[in-house]
């Protein structure tokens, strides 16, 4: 069940409310197609459009409590529902729908804001108070689900994604120069941030409070702190202890998210997590598993061959979707219109197309490996952290060279720029920015992006920075390393892996995405272990996950090198096939349209990458390339309000209302 939406506090006349709030749900119908909904009163109205998935006869939203003073829309699941509704029960709470809603809203009732801590899912959910006039909106701790606010006029407004604001009437969408920068940056917009001018997300793992008359827009309050304190904690004996209570957590995870009235699919990338999360998936699914997976043409790219092997080995049913460049250029705005913010890279397109694929096949829920490398250390970044750290006791060139061509094994045109890396290496061996040595590396190439913005938006760290201030009592203490966790989960994890990666791009088709390595006792156990147990002395990542699932994988996926999922960035843009809508980059006044763009500095850009051939085509030159064609775009559809196809407007009212409560005809409460 998957998208909410509302306004509180309004001026407008209440007979106005369901118009809006409906085509506020149209904008969003791709989120929850089966059912949808919504409650108003004189001061607030709710909506929510439903993915069918748990409770399937009386899981409908809105949904209120006993006295119906209380209201709720939500957009997750909760996986340990059934634990807490026995919980409820216990204490006399009597529920009268078999949803983890009604237990969520009931649950706060209970436990109040502590009931969040208690919930093991990911979720973001609105709740009302009659009597009080407040609304609360909360996240789950690792941002899996969106949610954004913003002020209009004296209305507070909510959504699930940004587009639903145009759909309000007293929204308007602007770049936010600052924003855009940190983007360039950090290669995703901070947790609280959009993007867009006035208009913020729920951080993971917080709360935001809109109460009557406030103006200000509130500080969200956290209920959840992501605290890395690696090498002490943890209640395991020996090394082999820990890789038992590993594989215990993982398969109490896995089993909790098969959850579910309708069937559950798993993503199958060959790789280490997705083979471990499917062969999971078979041990505790009541029906044969259907696995998905993406392939490319391009040998680089695809991974097709380990995927049918593991397919092979746990005998799941399997479909492979091969994407073609032209595949990718033509699914590429479609794909930004659902991501909302400039992207980086293409690789949200695959994962958009293979969605599309999945929902045909009528899977609406899948299992994923996301958030292993960041819980168990499998990026090049971490043992990029570690190398750097002791580059100095490297004593010869030929040590260091050894050393940096051992990190990138599946990368084979690094190993011909060996001489050229360890030269980078010596100038990233000591901290320049304070506080992000991890990241220095990957925050090199921001100043050859940042000239696309004439100078606006100053460095794109300032509010990096200023968040890890805030964060002080987290950092405090923690090793380069731990750090470098803390920033991949507030960084890219949440807002691009989780997001414009994930949610967004599954929730186009209505499929929703589980992780089990996002467990939070997964988390939390992991991050308690010592490093070398996840990442060895010899450089093997995951190590801990390797030997617990050693005699159900095949020695092939385990013994082999790390592929990060990519996707072809410049190839699909370039050369007689490239798409009509490039012309947006070759326009002066498109380019002047936008705002922030230097059209000179833009142009030179754009001319040199089609000149160029695709694989020599730099990562920062790639990735500026990215940014300004998603800029132009987003402007297009967003701003200019045109849409992903051009001529949009919010979808008619009457097609999509099939739930309404008047809150004006229940009795009055105080």
């Amino acid at each position: 069940m998957c998208g909410i939406v509302g306004f509180t506090h309004a001026a407008r006349p209440v007979e106005t409310f369901p118009v809006t709030i409906s085509r506020m749900l149209g904008m969003i119908r791709h989120r929850g197609p089966d059912e949808m909904g919504y409650f108003f009163d004189t001061q607030v109205a709710l909506g929510a459009a439903r993915l069918s998935i748990i409770d399937l006869a009386t899981g409908q939203q809105p949904l209120s409590d006993g006295s119906e003073r209380y209201w709720i829309v939500y957009n997750g699941e909760i996986y340990n529902y059934r634990e807490l509704r026995h919980d409820l029960e216990q204490r006399g709470v009597v529920l009268h729908t078999q949803s983890d809603t009604e237990v969520l809203l009931n649950a706060y009732i209970v436990w109040g804001e502590a009931a969040f801590t208690r919930m093991n899912g990911g979720f973001a959910c609105a709740i009302y108070d009659r009597v009080t006039g407040r609304l609360l909106l909360v996240r789950d701790r690792y941002g899996k689900r969106p949610l954004f606010y913003t002020r209009a006029g004296s209305e507070w407004v909510f959504a699930s994604e940004v587009k639903c604001f145009l759909a309000h009437g007293g929204v308007s969408l602007a770049f936010d120069p600052a924003q855009i920068a940190s983007i360039l940056a950090l290669w995703t917009p901070l947790p609280h941030e959009s993007g867009y001018q006035g208009i913020w997300q729920v951080p993971p793992g917080s709360m935001v409070w809109l109460d009557p008359g406030q103006e200000l827009p509130p500080q969200p309050r956290a209920y959840y702190r992501l605290t890395v304190r690696g090498e002490s904690g943890h209640d395991a004996r020996s090394f082999d202890d820990a890789v038992e209570q590993t594989r215990a957590l993982l398969h109490d995870a896995v089993r909790l998210r098969l959850r579910s009235d309708v069937e559950v699919g798993t993503y199958l990338s060959g790789g280490l997590d997705s083979s471990i999360t499917t062969h999971l998936a078979v041990q505790h699914a009541s029906r044969p598993v259907r696995s998905f997976s993406i392939g490319f043409a391009e040998a680089s790219f695809d991974e097709t061959e380990a995927q049918q092997v593991v397919s092979h080995h746990l005998g799941t049913e399997h479909t492979t979707l091969r994407v073609t460049n032209a595949e990718i250029a033509a699914a590429f705005p479609r794909a930004l219109w659902h991501a909302e913010v400039p992207v980086f890279r293409t690789a949200l397109v695959p994962m958009y197309l293979l969605a599309e694929r999945v929902r045909a096949a009528g899977i609406t829920v899948v299992l994923t490996g996301e958030g292993a490398d960041e819980t168990f250390l499998g990026y090049d970044l971490f043992k990029e952290t570690i190398l750097r750290q002791h580059w100095s006791h490297l004593h010869t060139r030929e040590e260091q060279r050894n050393q940096v061509a051992r990190l990138y094994p599946y990368l084979a045109r690094f190993q011909e720029h060996v001489t050229a890396l360890v030269g980078l290496f010596d100038q990233v061996a000591q901290e320049r920015l304070p506080g992000l040595f991890s990241h220095e590396l990957r925050f090199s190439h921001r100043q050859f992006g940042l000239r696309l913005l004439r100078g606006q938006g100053g460095d794109g760290l300032d509010a990096l920075r200023q968040m890890m201030a805030q964060h002080e009592e987290e950092l405090a203490g923690q090793s380069p390393l731990q750090r470098a966790q803390w920033l991949e989960f507030k960084t890219l994890l949440a807002g691009y892996l989780l997001s414009s990666q994930g949610d967004r791009m599954s929730f186009a088709h209505g499929v929703e995405t589980r992780m089990p390595f996002l467990d939070p006792r997964v988390v939390h156990w992991a991050w308690s272990l010592p490093t070398e147990w996840k990442l060895s002395l010899d450089g093997d990542e995951k190590h801990i996950l390797k030997r617990a699932f050693a005699h159900d994988l095949p020695a092939a996926i385990l013994q082999r090198p790390k592929q990060p999922y990519r996707a072809p960035d410049i190839a699909p843009f370039v050369g007689k096939d490239a798409p009509d809508y490039l012309e947006l980059l070759r326009s002066p006044q498109e380019l002047q349209r936008v705002g922030l763009v230097d059209p000179e500095f833009a142009q030179q850009l754009v001319q040199k990458v089609e000149r160029t051939p695709p694989a020599r085509v730099s990562q920062r030159e790639s990735q500026t390339f990215l940014i300004l064609l998603s800029l132009l775009l987003l402007h297009q559809q967003l701003i200019a309000r045109q849409g992903p196809d051009g001529g949009w407007e919010p979808p008619a009212i009457e097609a999509i209302l099939v739930r309404r409560i008047d809150g004006r005809q229940l009795p009055t409460l105080t």
